[in-house]
């Protein structure tokens, strides 16, 4: 029995729903899509996506400003600039932002531009961010460790709750292991496992969990049909050329293709993946050249 007093279910069919826009909420019918680059890299990269996913049953944006790198000599994100740039491109296509914080000196200015705040796996036990993540208004993807267990992973959540902020979504990336061969090792057990355990929205990121862009729309799938709320999945304009984990990336039309064959998949376990809005309700990207 894990000792969580709020994180835990009360009682077996209790579902939390986490809102991160008047539109976009995790654990309801409905499957959240989140996606976007790893990194921020200009204005002209987030329009291209912007523009492709609004029209591609994409509900949300990611993008990291702050990038925690194993390398101290490899690019660390465009700070407060990539914070505009996100505002920016939100305000434009109406897509909610996702965001990584990494320190406590970095949630007001993050909070301000954002509307999701993500704790990546390697904070995940920096409990003094949670505390304050308890106080800051916002929703938060919590994500899971690099060797967190699911006790870990659910006290974690515990300390935002307790904290003050009901609003917490779960995140299973995968788990370090012996074998190489992907990125990480994906417990899609510990997706159907804190279902029953916990009333929060679980979601996972299949592009940190396998590390290779011809495993990430199968692995989606599977997500799906175990019981995920949602995908967060990196894609870029062009993957090659992407500034941080361009391996993973896939291309916006695949980006595009992987969300079409989602839908069949939620229907079959009663969900469902909301349909695209259209070209015709969005606007048309920024003219940069002309700028």
């Amino acid at each position: 029995m894990i000792n969580a007093k709020l994180a835990v279910k009360p009682h077996p069919h209790h579902q939390s729903i986490v809102k991160i826009s008047e539109t976009v909420a995790f654990g309801g019918q409905e499957i959240v899509v989140i996606a976007g680059p790893c990194t921020v890299e200009s204005t002209e990269q987030m329009e291209i996506v912007a523009h492709k996913l609004s029209t591609a049953s994409v509900q949300a944006l990611r993008g990291g400003v702050y990038k925690p790198r194993t390398s101290p000599y490899a690019f660390q994100g465009m700070g407060e600039e990539g914070l505009k740039i996100l505002a920016g491109v939100r305000s434009r296509y109406n897509l909610p932002v996702v965001t990584e914080v990494m320190s406590i000196s970095q949630i007001e200015a993050i909070a301000t531009h954002a509307d999701m705040l993500q704790v990546g796996s390697r904070n995940m036990q920096n409990f003094d961010l949670l505390k304050a993540l308890g106080k800051a208004g916002k929703p938060i993807l919590l994500k899971r460790g690099l060797a967190a267990t699911i006790e870990e992973f659910v006290m974690a959540a515990e300390y935002i709750l307790s904290h003050g902020n009901p609003d917490v979504v779960l995140c299973e990336r995968g788990i370090r292991s012996f074998d190489n061969y992907t990125r990480n090792v994906l417990d899609l057990a510990a997706v159907a496992a804190l279902k029953q355990i916990t009333h929060l929205p679980v979601i996972v990121d299949p592009s940190h969990a396998v590390g290779k862009r011809e495993l990430v729309a199968p692995v989606a799938r599977a997500a799906v049909a175990c019981g995920a709320d949602g995908l967060i999945i990196e894609c870029h304009p062009e993957p090659e050329k992407s500034v941080s984990d361009a391996r993973q990336a896939l291309s916006l039309e695949d980006m595009a293709d992987l969300v079409e064959s989602l839908k069949p998949v939620a229907a079959a376990v009663g969900r469902k993946i909301p349909e695209e809005l259209g070209v015709g309700s969005k606007p048309t990207p920024l003219c940069l050249s002309a700028a």
